[in-house]
């Protein structure tokens, strides 16, 4: 069994237990009455910073005097246009504690955040909105068509982004067929995002940017994921027609998050003028 089935096993697991403790129509009336999330406003090119303390291939990235209330202001005021949450227990040890603490404390900066799990199942879309998420990332590869359309419907219905998460160009052409038009286009829009760690055997190529640029849909925006580490790799998956880029590890280790952040996005809106 590889990491990404796994890791989807688990997350239904996890769906079965809390919906054991609390029914989906209660959770549902909850998330009915948390606060609207900020909207998801994009630029010419920007970045989703992510709170991440631990992967399985960096270990921890999150020392003993973390704090992430320090953190979030930083990605706040260094131009976040989303802040990515892990929630994720067992391999990057999150919770949907941070994710409700996070977007809490973004919400009077007018930025969102976005659940980050190996989504399975509407009711943890249902999960994030009553924790105060405006976004939540879907991993296409793992789920069938009909599952991944009941996760955007169930996001559409909740208010929130969907970054709808490929590794190959199959992937690629799954998102465009079914949501590279007009629909895809509404707000809160639909990201279609490439990361060029697979996943499935946690191999990282950052070549893969460039290798699927040919692919990408038309319309959506565009997300570069994970294998970003400095000014120079936003500035190239900028010129490569990505309009996002999504980057955790090198801001959780950076020494000033909130400059290492506004460099990243100056590179990439110098890039896409230049």
């Amino acid at each position: 069994m590889s990491f990404l089935e796994r890791m989807a096993a688990a997350s239904r697991e996890r769906v079965q237990t809390a919906r054991a403790a609390e029914s989906e129509a209660k959770l549902a009336r909850r998330a009915e009455r948390a606060p609207k999330p900020p909207r998801l406003a994009l630029g010419r090119f920007d970045v989703i910073a992510e709170v991440k303390l631990r992967s399985p291939a960096a270990g921890g990235l999150a020392n003993t005097s973390f704090d992430a209330t320090a953190q979030l202001d930083a990605y706040a005021g260094g131009g976040a246009a989303a802040v990515s949450v892990l929630t994720e227990p067992t391999e990057f040890k999150g919770e949907l504690a941070h994710l409700a603490s996070a977007a809490e404390r973004l919400a009077p900066r007018r930025v969102p955040a976005m659940r980050k799990d190996f989504v399975t199942d509407p009711y943890q879309v249902l999960e994030a909105r009553a924790a105060g998420a405006g976004g939540i990332l879907v991993i296409v590869t793992m789920l069938d068509d009909d599952a991944v359309r009941t996760l955007v419907a169930s996001a559409r219905e909740c208010g929130l982004f969907v970054l709808l998460e490929a590794f190959d160009a199959r992937d690629l052409e799954r998102i465009a067929v079914h949501y590279d038009d007009d629909a895809g286009l509404a707000d809160p829009p639909i990201l279609a995002g490439v990361n060029c760690r697979d996943l499935r055997d946690l191999d990282v190529r950052f070549t893969r940017f460039a290798e699927l640029a040919p692919n990408l849909p038309k319309r959506l925006p565009c997300v570069a994921e994970s294998g970003i580490a400095t000014a120079a790799d936003v500035a190239t998956v900028s010129s490569l027609g990505y309009r996002l880029a999504l980057v955790g590890s090198s801001l959780m280790r950076a020494a000033d998050p909130r400059a290492a952040l506004a460099g990243f996005v100056a590179a990439g809106r110098a890039a896409r003028e230049a």
